[in-house]
């Protein structure tokens, strides 16, 4: 099949275009040669030597990715993994002055070189991202390099930030980086998506895994790997604290577990109501909304999919807050490929979002903004009373979808779920799962006028909600008292929380949800290496640094759990910190 293709003209075609592969050993003789000619004689980096060929003792165990046409290689970078006891960067800075850890999942990026006549255009940006694909299909979290002092803000465009001043190798300054992985490739996936599939065209993929890969959200959960994913060891739940995901440490109300234990059997074999008629019966009467305003889902997850489908394609306008619940970005940038734009919040201000900000943003002109209300990671709530001149003022071509997924925490004043039945651009998106401790169970609703509710309903399949779920929900919406005292404690358990972290030393952001974002100071371990080390104790909390670029690896989310699972805990956490 090789020859005949040779022999057409396609074949001649496909043998001009560059190819982007691994390198072969003559590949890597051409490379050495030419870091010779451009770091010792161009930049004075290394001495002349009378071979006129460069390695080092790295290039036993590193490998490079090249661009090549005609086996000809017209650019290369360096990957060096884990695992072969040093990195270049050991030769400029001291570990122990690194805001991140050395483990098993830091790769090292160097040696970015393109042939001088294709410099400025593309082949630079496809090798990083051909990095980085290489890095995440073997295991890699982070990354580390030394880029040029003038090419910072190139590589700051990928996700990559300096924590070090510049370091000086013969006639040129350096700037040591460093950036987690999965969100580097999130923004390549998202904002820089369009072009990397324009460049796709023109190059052909020759690694042995695909462009772009299976694009997934990472969510909290890790607890289950403890725990046992096929669940044949389920006694292991009572010994593991789960803190890394935001599920209620309450239980439901007494009644949802009466219904679900009355006839496990029947539950298990009975087709639900088609379109959760009774539950849209009950949100309607508790909430005193229009049933025709309500849009039934399996957990809000299921909705913002459903909905966002709806509404949008690739290059829609969508304006986010920047951090947020992280699907968002992954559904809005990396699935339907919108452009996504970003309102930035200040770690050095808590992540306090200003609304005034928010709206003149809105003024643009955006196809979609999303909010968050409460915040998700930081639990900042804004009152309904705050957001409705907002909302009135932002254009009426813009939606505004609301995610009120965590405000009962805040209380009643918070939901804007009457406004929504009347707005055409307002729909407020509600879970009964992480409030009402019924996330195993999953279930949820829209609220929008009636239109649009119609309009989503039309594109929602039959049975959205188990029979549990459905049972269990009218249940948990029926006894409002039991979930008011649990409220009430989540605040009281936040708060301990967050003064036992204090004592630590440690910098809490108090918040109203049923968590607290925890800033690690200057000289303390890194939250990917404390997230393993309170992992081998069984203890679970969210190392956010995949959740987005501007958290770095020093922010932990843990979730409020009960007391005595606190105070382990923290107890846990302290000896992590000695380590």
């Amino acid at each position: 099949m090789n020859t005949a293709r040779r022999a057409t003209g396609e074949g001649k075609k496909a043998q001009a275009r560059l190819i982007c592969r691994l390198a072969t050993a003559a590949d890597r003789r051409q490379i050495y040669h030419w870091r010779h000619q451009v770091y010792a004689l161009e930049l004075g980096q290394h001495a002349p030597d009378p071979s006129g060929a460069l390695n080092d003792e790295l290039d036993a165990g590193n490998l490079y990715l090249v661009l090549a046409r005609d086996d000809r290689v017209r650019a290369f970078i360096s990957l060096t993994p884990p695992g072969l006891g040093r990195y270049s960067i050991d030769k400029y800075l001291a570990r122990e002055s690194c805001p991140f850890a050395f483990d098993d999942g830091l790769w090292e990026i160097r040696l970015l070189t393109v042939d001088p006549q294709r410099r400025g255009g593309p082949d630079a940006s496809i090798l990083i991202f051909a990095a980085g694909r290489w890095i995440e299909e073997h295991g890699g979290r982070h990354v580390v390099l030394i880029g040029r002092s003038d090419l910072v803000a190139y590589y700051r465009k990928f996700g990559v930030e300096p924590f070090a001043a510049p370091v000086h190798s013969g006639r040129v300054s350096y700037v040591p980086m460093h950036g987690d992985l999965t969100a580097i490739l999130r923004l390549a996936r998202s904002r820089y998506r369009r072009g990397l599939d324009r460049l796709r065209e023109k190059v052909e993929w020759s690694l042995d895994f695909p462009f772009w890969g299976e694009q997934k959200c990472e969510h909290g959960g890790a607890f289950f790997k403890a725990i046992g994913e096929t669940f044949d060891t389920l006694d292991r739940r009572t010994e593991i604290i789960s803190a890394d995901v935001l599920d209620a440490w309450f239980d439901p109300a007494p009644g949802v577990a009466q219904a679900l234990k009355l006839d496990p059997n029947w539950l298990a074999r009975t087709s639900p109501p088609t379109h959760a008629e009774g539950l849209l019966a009950t949100l309607a009467e508790r909430r005193a909304i229009p049933a025709t305003s309500i849009v039934p889902g399996a957990g809000s997850s299921d909705l913002i999919f459903r909905a966002f489908h709806a509404w949008l394609k690739p290059g829609s306008r969508v304006l986010l807050i920047e951090p947020s619940y992280g699907e968002y970005a992954h559904l809005l940038g990396t699935v339907i490929g919108a452009d996504v734009q970003t309102l930035q919040l200040d770690p050095r201000d808590d992540f306090n979002l200003d609304l005034e900000a928010w709206s003149r943003r809105l003024s643009d002109g955006f196809d979609l903004a999303v909010l968050v209300n409460p915040l998700n990671p930081t639990g900042q709530a804004f009152p309904a009373a705050a957001l409705q001149p907002l909302i009135a003022a932002a254009p009426a071509t813009t939606r505004l979808w609301i995610d009120e997924a965590y405000a009962e925490y805040a209380g009643s004043a918070t939901s804007l779920e009457s406004l929504a039945c009347r707005l055409p651009n307002l729909v407020v998106c509600k879970s009964l799962s992480k409030v009402y401790a019924l996330s195993g169970l999953r279930a949820a609703y829209l609220v929008a006028d009636p239109q649009t509710a119609a309009e989503l309903r039309r594109r929602t399949p039959p049975w959205p909600i188990s029979l549990p779920a459905q049972i269990a929900a009218v249940r948990a919406l029926s006894d409002p008292e039991h979930y008011a005292a649990c409220y009430r404690r989540t605040h009281e358990l936040q708060a301990e929380l967050a003064d036992g972290l204090e004592t630590l030393g440690l910098h809490p952001i108090r918040g109203v949800i049923n968590a607290v974002l925890l800033r690690l100071p200057d000289g303390c371990p890194s939250a990917p290496l404390l997230t393993r080390r309170l992992a081998e104790q069984g203890i679970f909390v969210r190392d956010l640094s995949s959740l987005s670029a501007v958290f770095g690896e020093r922010f932990l989310r843990i979730s409020v759990r009960p007391a005595t699972e606190q105070q382990r805990l923290l107890d846990g956490l302290a000896s992590a910190l000695r380590a």
